[in-house]
């Protein structure tokens, strides 16, 4: 059966960049810009309320904040700090949630007049409008959001300065970022005071990843892909040694991801997404590598499509990938196999620009519903899509066994049938 169309969750006033959900509140936040010195499109931080209402998952506009010329093209999330990269430079910002008294409005118990819930809407659609949009929500809503510039340093210093990526470490104690110019930047965390300044890569940083123990990993444009402790090279990930087929420079890593190991406390793995170096007239395809955390050893590569991968997201609990294409594709395969288990063609029909998933924490879990996993996806064409996996079906173990028992049994039922003397 095809999946759903995703639903349209909200609509910016300006090309979206980036996506990440709160772990433990029902709550998106949304970036990006059109540069708005030289076009007059806007730029922004958009926080965006998710909620259940009607039996589906709806948006609600809570605040925009105007970070005036600069597009966050960037966004690294813990806590209530938001890590914003914009042109050249890192924004750290705080966000936090109130509730103002007054008629209509919550208390500071938190109880307040379900109706002005009700109030705040589907974002201009009815509940069982699969194009619900988010709408600016009304006054009577019980939550203001507040927000304040805590830093800003410099984290690129190429003639094009970009900053590309940006992470924090597990206990938000470091953040890395990196850009254009090829260095990689960690910085102490609150205090932003910078730790370690080294050249990564010959060219720009495509992505970053931070393990737990705080070995960072980068994909660069320069056909590498790094372990690094501190400024001290550990190894370089070689995705296509069993793969003889495959020259040395015709791949690039795009993208890489840690993720746990379901079912496997402690355990770790790593993921990397790698796109041809070269456009052709009949595209190759894109693969997937999953490697062992701690050794860096692959594990298991796959073909993952012909269409040009743009971002990568881990579910928390590591059991599903999902992916972003630059022709506007979203898909979600699950880590143990690396196969397809859902894929919806030219899902926005122009680069898709940041894929995240719902938090498989409590507040997430109350926004599934029925679902095993919702995927959140922003584009170029401004838009952020829901993509909803439903729960797949398995059968439990003692049906397994006792399935696997009746098979014993009929078999030699027949063999005594077809062989008198069988037993």
């Amino acid at each position: 059966m095809a999946p759903r169309r995703p639903a349209e969750l909200y609509r910016a006033p300006f090309p979206l960049y980036t996506v990440r959900l709160h772990p433990q509140r029902p709550l998106a936040i949304t970036a990006g810009g059109g540069g708005a010195a030289k076009t007059g499109i806007r730029n922004g931080v958009h926080f965006l309320q998710l909620e259940q209402i009607g039996g589906q998952l709806s948006a609600s506009l809570l605040h925009c904040h105007d970070t005036e010329t600069r597009a966050t093209m960037t966004m690294a999330l813990a806590g209530d700090v938001i890590a914003a990269g914009q042109d050249n430079s890192c924004h750290i910002l705080r966000f936090s949630l109130r509730e103002p008294e007054g008629p209509g409005t919550a208390g500071r118990d938190g109880s307040g007049d379900k109706g002005a819930r009700r109030r705040r809407g589907t974002g201009g659609a009815a509940p069982g409008d699969a194009q619900g949009r988010a709408r600016e929500v009304p006054r009577e809503v019980p939550c203001e959001v507040r927000v304040e510039s805590l830093h800003r340093v410099r984290t690129d210093f190429s003639p094009d300065a970009l900053q590309k990526a940006v992470r924090f470490s597990s206990d938000g104690a470091l953040l890395a970022t990196g850009g254009a110019d090829g260095f990689l930047r960690l910085w102490e965390f609150p205090s932003m005071k910078k730790m370690l300044e080294f050249k990564a890569h010959d060219g720009e940083i495509e992505d970053i990843a931070l393990s737990p123990d705080n070995k960072v990993v980068t994909a660069g444009r320069d056909f590498q892909c790094c372990v690094w402790q501190q400024d001290q090279l550990v190894t370089g990930l070689r995705w296509h040694e069993n793969l003889p087929g495959i020259p040395e420079k015709a791949y690039r890593y795009q993208a890489c991801r840690f993720g746990a190991v379901e079912d496997s406390a402690g355990a770790l793995r790593l993921y990397t997404v790698q796109v041809p170096h070269k456009r052709e007239r009949r595209p190759p395809p894109c693969y997937l590598t999953k490697w062992d955390g701690k050794s860096f050893l692959p594990l298991l590569t796959r073909p993952c499509g012909s269409e040009v991968i743009s971002c990568l997201s881990i579910s928390d609990s590591g059991t599903f990938l999902g992916l972003g294409t630059v022709t506007g594709s979203v898909a979600i395969h699950i880590a143990f196999s690396l196969q397809r288990l859902y894929y919806v063609k030219e899902a926005h029909g122009i680069v898709v620009t940041d894929v995240a998933f719902v938090p498989e924490s409590q507040p997430g879990q109350d926004l599934l519903g029925s679902h095993e996993a919702a995927l959140l996806s922003v584009a170029v064409d401004s838009r952020c899509k829901l993509h909803l996996l439903p729960t797949r079906r398995s059968l439990p173990v003692w049906l397994l066994l006792l399935l696997c028992a009746g098979l014993i049994v009929a078999t030699i039922l027949l063999l005594q049938l077809a062989f008198p003397g069988f037993l």
